[in-house]
């Protein structure tokens, strides 16, 4: 007696892999293999979309800046320059640390756009999400917000966006009444958001005379965080050289207390006494910013006082990103 033959599932037509689209994890895979995306074409785009981007704003200006909206500053904007200019109906970009109800975006009524920074990612790379959440928000009805959604793995990132050759200059506000430019038009739920976040915002400067360099005000004492773009391994070297000489202070009641890693860029932090403001720290950080690139000029070795200056900053750096 012949033995039937198992029934096999009729093949569905094969596309290449540039072809195939993202789709929800527990979906057939649109290849036509049969087989959920997750366990198909999905394990090699959620590999490429998960892997760490460790510098995600390299390349654009002000570089030290984004890394400071990004971690450190809570209300504030920037306005972007578009490579190939505004779309018809946008009047503006601007970048903002925190939009109302965390939204990733936002295109106002008036067909302006608000980009976040301060948004969960889905991706390890921060720029290409953010460029993808940007066409979105050009694309978007005027009125409208963005949602978050994890970006194609071959989208562009903000470097491919973004006018390279523009200044980047943000505004520090002290609070986030730029959500609404009419207070009296808005929803309650908008508001609610506003009053949470305005409580919750730390006061903070932005220095003038150095770059991406901010000072905030917390109820025990003052601090200043400032990202700095130099190779983390000889930025620690010259640090620990002006720590040994009693050089590394920005003035009486001030102390290099550590540095946290953020965005592949290094941030030295000091405290300073509650007194103290941006503007008492504008000309002693001036005076900082040359004492540290005589000593980043030097590559003599580290003496002993030097290794433990160093040995004591390291082991007091954390990493944010």
């Amino acid at each position: 007696m012949a033995k039937k033959r198992p029934q096999t599932k009729a093949k569905q037509p094969q596309i290449t892999d540039g072809e195939i689209p993202v789709v929800g994890a527990r979906e057939p895979c649109p290849c036509g293999s049969g087989r959920r995306y997750k366990a198909c074409h999905g394990r090699a785009a959620a590999h490429a979309a998960t892997e760490l981007v460790h510098r995600p704003f390299e390349g654009l200006p002000g570089e030290g800046d984004w890394v400071a909206l990004r971690e450190l500053v809570p209300a504030a904007t920037a306005e972007l320059t578009l490579k190939d200019g505004l779309p018809e109906g946008v009047p503006s970009v601007t970048l903002a640390t925190v939009l109302p109800m965390a939204w990733p975006a936002l295109r106002r009524d008036d067909g302006s756009v608000l980009l976040g920074l301060q948004n969960d990612t889905a991706s390890g790379d921060i720029s290409r999400d953010l460029a993808d959440t940007l066409q979105r928000a050009l694309a978007a009805e005027p009125g409208t917000p963005v949602e978050g959604r994890r970006a194609p793995v071959d989208g562009p990132r903000l470097q491919d966006l973004l006018d390279l050759e523009g200044a980047f200059e943000p505004v520090v506000h002290p609070g986030f009444e730029f959500w609404v430019p009419d207070p009296e038009n808005t929803t309650p739920e908008v508001a609610a958001s506003l009053e949470r976040a305005n409580a919750a915002a730390i006061p903070t400067v932005k220095l003038t005379g150095v770059d991406a360099a901010y000072w905030c005000e917390t109820p025990e004492k003052n601090h200043l965080r400032w990202v700095m773009p130099y190779p983390e391994e000889r930025l620690l070297d010259a640090l620990a050289r002006l720590h040994a000489a009693g050089r590394s202070s920005l003035g009486e009641g001030t102390r290099l207390v550590g540095s946290f890693r953020a965005h592949g860029l290094t941030v030295p932090v000091w405290d300073l006494p509650s007194g103290v403001s941006a503007e008492d720290v504008e000309k002693p950080a001036a005076e900082f910013a040359e004492r540290l690139t005589a000593a980043l000029a030097s590559d003599a070795p580290l003496t002993s006082d030097e290794r433990r200056a160093r040995g004591g900053l390291t082991n007091r750096q954390v990493t944010l990103s």
